[in-house]
């Protein structure tokens, strides 16, 4: 039989007190906080859409695995469990834990980087970028150009542009230190990248030499639309098809405080056994002993549990729903939308939204604020307060978009085969 209503798939076993607070008491809070809701306390926050990194609840094994979690500095049994999950699921013998995937791609792309390098993207996220500057190294944005056009319909809206990876690859030869994959693409909009694309870029870093890096923090909402949208891939697990796409690469990073629906985590893994080594002196410095790396065994074991409980099929067919309907709500109202939806948030075009809001008053910061004040839901910019860049003449050179995202919080208690209608 066929159902058309959507339920959670699993139980609610703890509640968490909200203050409801009113649009006067809002106002004062934003004033204080300057008009930016990172600075707001999460009990100022009735909805909060800030993030979905870190904020998920845990399942009912997670809880179970941090009460045997092993505390020891070196060698504990739970970051063997860690290692042997990210092992299976990405190939990858070398592994390194870190606390998040920031502290990954610090290590990573401080090695790799320095003054002359170049990184490519189909679009590198905030810290990414910042990692990469910061070392001195120049990051480059390709995002197919279907992707600049928030209302078009594309399948698959996150790929790289293949045509201008390979003119760049050509140009900077050398320079070029690695060619960074992210998926799902969150910069722009939260849109997948086709198992196609990630072959030809594999195709092009085997030609010209330069390595191919996976941003992972959402592999398996990536993986949902590829079974689902890209011919070819109907009968495959959503395990197998991150696997396939991991396969290609030469290394990821991840934040598991995504896909792997932990509170705290992330790791690096890498094929290279001289690489790793460069990066593992790098982590014990900056992070802890290699078999913790700023975790302790209790945030490990909740990572290798949540690496097998994201992938689901359950669980992700209720988290994309859930976020479908969020947008095509807000569509059927005549809000301007990126299109079609993603998968962990709804992106808000607040350009279109805004039209009577030159971009250098930043319209996606105006409606972010605005959400707040009239309903105590907390979002954020992705748009020139974000990415943003001043001249000489302390011009605002602006983002191609002016981005509100409004990140879904899903929480998972997973049982064994529960049906979903």
């Amino acid at each position: 039989m066929n159902y058309k209503t959507i339920i959670e798939p699993f139980k609610i076993k703890s509640v968490e007190p909200i203050y409801l607070s009113t649009e006067e008491e809002r106002e004062n809070y934003l004033r204080s906080a300057h008009y930016n809701p990172f600075l707001l306390s999460s009990e100022q926050v009735l909805i909060d859409f800030l993030t979905d990194s870190g904020t998920s609840a845990m399942s009912a094994a997670q809880w179970a695995g941090i009460m045997i979690g092993d505390e020891a500095y070196a060698g504990s049994q739970s970051w063997q469990k860690m290692e042997k999950a990210v092992m299976e699921l990405t190939g990858f013998e070398h592994i390194l834990p870190t606390h998040q995937g920031r502290a990954a791609e610090r290590i990573l792309y401080g090695n790799l980087g320095g003054k002359g390098k170049i990184f490519i993207s189909n679009t590198h996220f905030d810290t990414t970028r910042a990692n990469i500057e910061y070392s001195g190294a120049t990051a480059i944005d390709i995002p197919i150009e279907e992707s600049n056009h928030p209302s078009l319909l594309h399948p698959f809206k996150g790929n790289i542009d293949i045509a201008e990876l390979e003119k760049l690859l050509e140009t900077h030869g050398q320079n070029v230190s690695a060619v960074i994959l992210t998926v799902t693409n969150n910069s722009g909009g939260g849109q997948p990248v086709s198992m196609a694309n990630a072959r030809e870029v594999k195709r092009l870093c085997t030609q010209y030499k330069v390595l191919f890096i996976l941003d992972s923090c959402r592999i398996a909402e990536n993986a949902y639309f590829i079974k689902h949208r890209e011919p070819g891939f109907e009968e495959y697990s959503y395990e197998d098809i991150a696997r396939q796409m991991y396969r290609l690469a030469d290394g990821t990073v991840m934040s598991a405080k995504k896909d792997a629906l932990v509170n705290m985590g992330g790791f690096l893994a890498l094929k290279d056994h001289a690489l790793w080594e460069a990066c593992k002196n790098m982590l014990i410095i900056t992070e802890g002993f290699n078999t913790y790396g700023g975790l302790s065994g209790r945030d490990m074991e909740a990572i290798a549990i949540g690496l097998k409980e994201v992938f689901d099929s359950g669980y992700l067919k209720y988290r994309i729903a859930s976020t479908t309907y969020l947008g095509e709500k807000l569509s059927a109202l005549g809000v301007p939308l990126i299109l079609p939806v993603g998968g962990h948030a709804v992106y808000i075009d607040a350009k279109a939204f805004y039209p009577n809001i030159p971009v250098g008053q930043y319209p996606g910061q105006a409606l972010v604020c605005e959400l707040y004040l009239k309903g105590g839901i907390r979002s954020v910019e992705i748009g020139s307060v974000m990415f943003g860049k001043y001249d000489g003449n302390h011009h605002l050179i602006p983002h191609t978009m002016e981005l509100v995202r409004l990140a879904i919080l899903l929480v998972f208690r997973i049982r064994n085969h529960i049906p979903v209608l």
